[in-house]
């Protein structure tokens, strides 16, 4: 599998809007999580992550055809945040995300430490965060009564 990313521009972000929501769309049915969920932003909103000068957004490619995206949110003490990642329903379980997220870290190769968060009832992506190193923190957010937010963090050895 040819797995690339593709660092979007502004003229990116009406695809990364539709392909977002395709992503998450069977996340909020399933949890009706309408105040945090990726599918209910607004267009308006992927725009202004794009504008910001601490985030860069990708998409992400399988042999040239789009099927997701990934922003990463530079903060300081070289950590960085992924939020949101995603990968077009059709595309999910075929190893993608695993290529996407040894291939930021080959980008970020300056990386001390690694942030992210997903949703604790969501087992597969618990388990994917898990074996790519990831560590769950004591941090939790109780987002309605079918879901909980779980947050994750890699700290990556330095030579």
């Amino acid at each position: 599998m040819r797995i690339s990313l593709c660092r979007s521009e502004l003229r990116d972000a009406a695809a990364i809007h539709e392909m977002q929501i395709k992503a998450f769309m069977p996340l909020l049915e399933k949890y009706q999580d309408y105040e945090t969920s990726p599918a209910n932003e607004s267009l308006e909103r992927i725009v202004s992550r794009i504008n910001q000068s601490f985030t860069d957004y990708y998409i992400i490619k399988s042999f040239d055809i789009p099927v997701g995206g990934i922003r990463i949110v530079r903060k300081d003490n070289k950590t960085y945040r992924v939020s949101p990642v995603f990968i077009l329903p059709e595309h999910q379980g075929k190893g993608v995300a695993q290529k996407v997220f040894e291939t930021i870290e080959q980008i970020y190769n300056d990386a001390r430490k690694w942030e992210l968060d997903t949703i604790l009832q969501e087992q597969g992506n618990c388990y994917l965060y898990e074996k790519l190193g990831y560590k769950r923190t004591e941090k939790t957010e109780v987002i309605n009564d079918k879901m909980t937010i779980v947050y994750y963090e890699k700290y990556i050895p330095q030579n």
